[in-house]
């Protein structure tokens, strides 16, 4: 209720109705001077006071009326920059506000609308820079690509193939040895075998450093799928996933929305002790909204010790802003954790 009286519109009423007590106490203060000072026939106590009476009545409806409607063109006004800054707030950069008047309102009006288009610009240029940002990683990969394939060369030739070559000559060597001296023989053979299993094993290593760890090209709901399926595979974990399926998106958001996903699902596997986890990803207008909740164990957000945690809670921070997008987390102990994240499309 206070709050309700401490609105613009009844700051006016109360402004009106002032003008009016005031001028009543003016008025009844010079009659009755006249009336004690100069006794005037035309002049009554009771003529005084039912004119006060009947002045305060007309005063108190026109005060009202007067001050319900002159205030109601300033609410509408001031409404709609409340609502423009809302706007703001929650990214919507592209709402703007139209006023006829020529005064101090319409002035802030026009100044948000100008920062609006400075905050948009601002936003398209955090894009940019992250899709630069992704010109340089690829650029960068592929000369991590080449300097990894000569590296393999090397150690191909310096492990693998050494020890081709040295299967090959203990073979032989054993053959010879077969006929004149089995027990020589045999135990060039085991030679053999051993050298065999540690050629397998060089090769096995080498060949982990070949497998993928980015999206590979696939689209995000794809990737998000297949990145779902492998950690249903290795926990026990409950996983409710809405998607959809067209979602207008550049490579870097594609690879930085993956990437936030990726730590948020790992750190619910390694520390919320959960069992059930929902992921929602949807796009709507012209912002991709991002929802992740996990009924596990929760943590004060306000006094996060976990270091491991904070940094994850961090990166996925970090990647939302470098994209002009937002990033909230709610959590309590023992009440889950909620993450809700909106990036401009």
């Amino acid at each position: 209720m206070r709050k309700r009286f401490s609105s613009i519109r009844y700051v006016f009423i109360h402004s009106h109705l002032s003008g009016l007590f005031t001028t009543m106490v003016t008025l009844l203060a010079i009659l009755l001077s006249v009336y004690v000072l100069a006794e005037p026939d035309w002049l009554t106590a009771s003529g005084i006071f039912l004119f006060i009476a009947l002045y305060l009545f007309l005063g108190l409806i026109i005060s009202l009326y007067t001050g319900f409607t002159s205030s109601g063109n300033m609410k509408s006004r001031l409404d709609s920059i409340s609502v423009l800054i809302t706007q703001f707030a929650n990214g919507n950069y592209n709402s703007s506000v139209r006023f006829e008047e020529d005064d101090e309102i319409t002035r802030i009006g026009n100044e948000l609308n100008e920062l609006g288009k400075k905050l948009l610009d601002q936003v398209k240029s955090l894009q940019r820079m992250a899709d630069e940002k992704a010109e340089f990683a690829k650029s960068a990969h592929k000369s991590a690509v080449i300097e990894e394939r000569q590296r393999l060369a090397r150690d191909l030739h310096d492990a693998v193939s050494q020890q081709l070559f040295a299967l090959t000559m203990m073979s032989e060597a054993a053959v010879k040895q077969l006929e004149k001296n089995p027990q020589i023989a045999k135990t060039q053979m085991e030679e053999v075998a051993a050298s065999a299993l540690q050629a397998q094993t060089e090769m096995r290593a080498l060949l982990l450093h070949l497998r993928p760890v980015h999206l590979s090209g696939e689209p995000l709901t794809k990737g998000i799928h297949n990145l779902v399926n492998e950690l249903r595979q290795k926990s026990q974990l409950n996983f409710k996933v809405e998607m959809d399926e067209e979602l207008a998106l550049s490579e870097t958001t594609e690879e930085h929305v993956f990437r936030i996903v990726q730590e948020s699902l790992s750190n619910i596997l390694r520390h919320a002790n959960a069992k059930e986890v929902n992921l929602n990803v949807s796009q709507r207008s012209k912002e991709l909204f991002i929802h992740i909740r996990d009924d596990g164990k929760g943590f004060d957000i306000t006094n996060n010790t976990d270091k491991k945690t904070s940094y994850g809670l961090k990166t996925m921070r970090e990647r939302s802003e470098e994209l002009g997008g937002t990033f909230t987390i709610r959590s309590n102990k023992d009440e889950g954790t909620y993450i809700d994240i909106r990036i401009p499309c």
